[in-house]
């Protein structure tokens, strides 16, 4: 599975930004796909994921509210509105795919086979 993480861009707080996952190739062995982000000298936190299937939606409880994740199943691309954004918001945002799907471990890094290059979202203070 590739993935194509696009949408980023340099936004004042407050704004908004939505980002785009293209998913090609073996879809179908995907489950779901989830968004991370990585700020500099921090680790890769968890996002928001969705199931190709339902779907079944996760959010990082900090970012309930302002963050929603959606999909196109007839596109294989799943995006990410960001409203009322932060400068803490301010990372590079990657998305990736996991063919196995199982509520304990949708915020784990480690349980996404497959992960495409970042996008870069900055947030001016």
């Amino acid at each position: 599975v590739q993935l194509q993480a696009s949408g980023g861009g340099l936004v004042q707080a407050g704004g908004s930004l939505r980002l785009s996952c293209a998913v090609a190739g073996r879809t179908f062995s995907s489950s779901a796909i989830g968004w991370f982000r990585q700020a500099p000298g921090k680790e890769r936190e968890f996002v928001a994921a969705i199931t190709w299937s339902g779907p079944s939606i996760y959010y990082a409880d900090s970012l309930k509210g302002r963050f929603t994740i959606s999909r196109d199943n007839a596109k294989n691309t799943v995006y990410l509105q960001m409203n009322s954004l932060k400068p803490e918001d301010t990372a590079v945002y990657y998305c990736a795919a996991r063919d196995t799907f199982h509520p304990a471990t949708i915020k784990r890094a480690s349980a996404y086979k497959d992960w495409g290059w970042g996008t870069q979202v900055t947030v001016s203070s």
